[in-house]
């Protein structure tokens, strides 16, 4: 591992944790590859030294406990799975044991306080495993899913590839489909549903998309009393942001969207959208594109016009330069210090060049510039304790 930092643990008054997820370097699920720890300085974005915590199959995508004490990683190939580790006071990975992911190879994960929700992308099966009392990950319970798209070479079924909470509800965003799926949140309902004579079809159908979008990452902006004002839906096939808005019942329709990206396409080849997050405040979009290797900022407005507002404007302002290729993932630091920051600070994982790098996007225009970076074997995703 090499890294432009000068010291093995990042220097400053605000240092966080930084967990990684990977794919296979070059060789077949199970080589060697796993999960790696290390340190970011929130201030400055100096990465420090990677430490390898837990060497386990094509953990492309991990996620913590919401106590931070225990973090869950699936292992995407054909046999599916998911492992569980207690995360020890000198920040090891303790193993707690590993089960099906109950699907083909999962992509994401999420983990409650009772259980770790998979999205399977092979089949499109979303998986709940219910946790045991020291937070090992149990048998999966099933939540299959049938439909098409018009795109026959990625939609020729369902294809679940992200979990987020809506409203207290689990959302499942279904690339084959076209489709938000919506499910319950306890698990007893969940253990009903998936016994049920349908065989765990899907609790209700929250949101549809154009044929062939293929929406892929969902981030959610606030609104009043808990509720969503928007889900920002990042769609890989088109390589837009759809903004969807409450449409009573549980329902999201689609309001608006604009391209993911100014940048120009690569020779030969297309744009893919990624991941998308927003910044704490709301106010900025991120989007990382595939392709052009680009960090797509938007400005997000909320213009009220009524007593429940209407949906919010996407600005693009900005592409900036990743230093690396094909960015996966990415994390928006939570910001140090008080007040509204100057700048974003966002990790990015590029899987194609085997690189972290740090982007420090200005709030005023947009434009980001690169602050550090360090190699790591195949980099698929980067979660901040």
């Amino acid at each position: 591992m090499t890294s432009t930092s000068t010291s093995s643990v990042a220097s400053g008054a605000d240092s966080r944790t930084l967990w990684l997820g990977t794919y296979p370097d070059g060789a077949e699920p199970g080589s060697g590859e796993g999960i790696w720890r290390l340190s970011v300085d929130a201030s400055t974005g100096e990465l420090g030294d990677p430490v390898l915590a837990a060497v386990t199959p094509s953990p492309s995508f991990v996620a913590l406990a919401p106590d931070g004490a225990r973090l869950y990683a699936v292992s995407e190939t054909e046999e599916g799975a998911v492992s569980g580790f207690e995360v020890t006071p000198g920040g090891g990975l303790a193993p707690l044991g590993t089960v099906p992911s109950g699907g083909t190879y999962p992509c994401h994960l999420v983990a409650t306080d009772d259980a770790v929700r998979v999205a399977n992308y092979g089949d499109g099966t979303f998986a709940v495993l219910p946790l045991d009392a020291s937070g090992a990950p149990t048998a999966p319970l099933l939540l299959g899913h049938r439909g098409t798209g018009p795109d026959t070479e990625r939609q020729e079924g369902p294809h679940a590839h992200f979990v987020a909470e809506v409203a207290g509800e689990p959302v499942v965003v279904d690339l084959g489909t076209d489709e938000l799926r919506a499910y319950p949140r306890s698990l007893a309902e969940v253990r009903s549903l998936a016994e049920g004579p349908d065989g765990g079809g899907p609790a209700r159908v929250a949101a549809t998309f154009p044929g062939g979008a293929g929406p892929r990452h969902l981030a959610v902006l606030d609104g009043a009393h808990g509720t969503p004002a928007a889900l920002l839906v990042a769609t890989e096939l088109d390589a837009r942001v759809y903004v969807l808005v409450p449409a009573g019942d549980g329902r999201f329709e689609v309001a608006a969207s604009v391209e993911a990206t100014a940048a120009p396409l690569p020779q030969g080849g297309r744009n893919y959208p990624s991941h998308v997050a927003l910044s704490a405040d709301g106010s900025r979009l991120f989007v990382a594109i595939r392709g052009a290797d680009v960090l797509s900022t938007f400005a997000v407005t909320r213009t009220v016009t009524g007593p429940d507002g209407a949906a919010p404007v996407l600005e693009h302002l900005a592409d900036t330069p990743l230093g690396g290729a094909w960015p996966r993932h990415f994390a928006v630091l939570a910001p140090a210090g008080d007040g509204t920051p100057e700048a974003d600070l966002v990790v990015v994982a590029n899987q194609n060049s085997s690189n972290l790098t740090v982007l420090r996007i200005d709030r005023a225009d947009g434009a980001g510039t690169l602050v550090d970076e360090l190699v790591i074997p195949v980099p698929a995703c980067v979660v901040e304790a």
